[in-house]
């Protein structure tokens, strides 16, 4: 019944496969390209959604106001006709239910992901429903007259990936599978194990030996995950898992995979409903896999063309210098080729030289006419750090969007009026080393340093090693406040 609802299609070719159908590295057989979840239902101007999803898992049937229209009974097949209205009522009804698809960021919004037979299977942590924070002095360090943050790190396991992976783990255990796997720089591994346990599922994690923060490895290990380190970068570890995948009945779950961006998308929708149904002028997204940009831009459109809001912002990608990939074609093709990169970055999360979902990035940056940036390491360093004042704190990868905005400014293509929002996402517990190392001074070179030292000092909070008497911390006192 569920592939009627939706189905696979191509981005390269668009040749529509069921989810059966499609191969284990989620490949398009005749040109190699990914896939994307699309419902045909949706062709219409009004949304189509399974009665079921309309259901408490009780039983018992939400009322819909009049003239709204009513759910068909758990049982039939047929599609319920929707307008928005509906949609945005149910969805803030929901809110004061106790259920736990319900009290998901992700699954509260299911009509708009209806990949599961029943979601009420859905595997959830409670994911989602992060907070979109005002950002008064990061606008001033960019030059911008206000600012929000939508901080994904506060997903269970810290980091936006718990999004995805509740959706995509969801479809695993409902095909089936008893194994999963990943290729990971350490947030996807933290989240597929989290929720890889939560299901009873097992789970196998490749990692580029000694390249992942001791914070997110932690988190596979303690999820009971089977974590090999391998001699290699992040890209290597894709590539042994792709033949992994095609000798063992193991679930891939790698951003190359549809149903990841499915539940990824939910943070659009969250956004639009916390800003009563508009959407910003501007979203400012890491690049890393780039699966999160295409993600975000679906969400955005799809909610256009369903009626739930009137316009779509304009999404941009921001890289690290050292593995900027997506920008360099960005630069030397337009986006029409893509050349690998040996990445490296302290930004560990988006340590990518070969990103799998880069031409469906470049395609939402065309759409929605965005830009992709590269910053510095002191760049990101300082971002960090000023992103921090604010009693925020973030992994060094989600800080390269305050940085690439700093640039998008100066440069005139975003304007300090502009409604934007920064996409921060992964906590800053997920790499505190990094953070102990800014402000002891030895996590940048001199060279990469030279010509930031008035910034960077400001911002570096020291530790004073003192006597244990009152008097010694009355002077250290007197002299900050001085």
């Amino acid at each position: 019944m569920i592939d009627t609802v939706h189905q696979l299609r191509c981005t390269g070719c668009s040749q529509r496969v069921t989810q059966r159908e499609a191969r284990s590295n989620f490949r398009c057989a005749d040109c190699g390209e990914l896939f994307e979840v699309e419902y045909p239902a949706w062709s219409s101007t009004s949304v189509a959604v399974h009665a079921p999803a309309l259901v408490h898992a009780n039983g018992s049937h939400y009322e819909l106001p009049n003239g709204l229209g009513a759910p068909s009974l758990p049982t039939q097949p047929r599609t319920w006709m929707p307008n928005a209205s509906a949609l945005r009522w149910l969805w803030k009804e929901r809110r004061h239910s106790a259920l736990p698809i319900d009290q998901s960021g992700v699954w509260r919004f299911r009509e708009l992901l209806p990949i599961l037979e029943n979601p009420n299977d859905a595997v959830t942590l409670r994911e989602g429903n992060t907070p979109l924070l005002g950002m008064p002095r990061c606008a001033q360090a960019a030059g911008m007259e206000r600012l929000l943050a939508k901080h994904q790190g506060m997903n269970p396991t810290g980091s936006f990936k718990d999004t995805g992976m509740t959706a995509a783990l969801s479809v695993a255990r409902e095909r089936g599978f008893e194994w999963v796997a990943c290729a990971s720089t350490g947030n996807t591994s933290a989240a597929m194990a989290a929720y890889a346990a939560r299901a009873g599922l097992r789970c196998l994690v490749l990692i580029p030996e000694g390249k992942i923060a001791w914070g997110k490895l932690s988190q596979a290990m303690d999820y009971g995950a089977l974590t090999c380190q391998l001699r290699t970068d992040f890209d290597g570890c894709v590539r042994v898992l792709a033949e992994v995948v095609e000798h063992y009945p193991i679930y891939l779950l790698n951003s190359v995979n549809p149903y990841r961006l499915e539940g990824q998308k939910t943070p659009a929708l969250e956004m639009a409903e916390e800003m009563e149904w508009n959407v910003p002028d501007h979203v400012i997204v890491p690049g890393g896999n780039l699966a999160n940009c295409s993600a975000l831009g679906k969400g955005f459109q799809e909610m256009k063309h369903l009626g739930l809001t009137r316009t779509v912002p304009s999404i941009s990608v921001v890289q690290a210098a050292g593995a900027n990939p997506l920008y360099t074609s960005m630069q030397t093709s337009a986006g029409r080729e893509l050349t690998p990169v040996h990445a490296d970055t302290r930004a560990s999360a988006i340590r990518i030289g070969s990103p799998a979902s880069w031409r469906k990035a470049v395609r939402i940056l065309e759409q929605t006419g965005g830009f992709c940036e590269q910053v510095s390491e002191a760049e990101i360093a300082i971002a960090k750090a000023e992103i921090g004042r604010e009693g925020v704190g973030c992994e060094p990868a989600s800080a390269v969007t305050l940085a690439g905005l700093k640039k998008l400014v100066k440069d005139g293509r975003v304007k300090p009026s502009e409604n934007v929002v920064l996409l921060l996402t992964g906590h800053t517990l997920k790499d505190s080393e990094y953070t102990i190392e800014f402000h002891r001074g030895n996590l940048l070179s001199e060279g990469e340093a030279r010509g930031y030292e008035s910034k960077i000092a400001p911002l570096r909070s020291e530790m004073p090693v003192l006597d244990a008497s009152a008097d010694a911390v009355l002077r250290v006192l007197a002299a900050g406040v001085s």
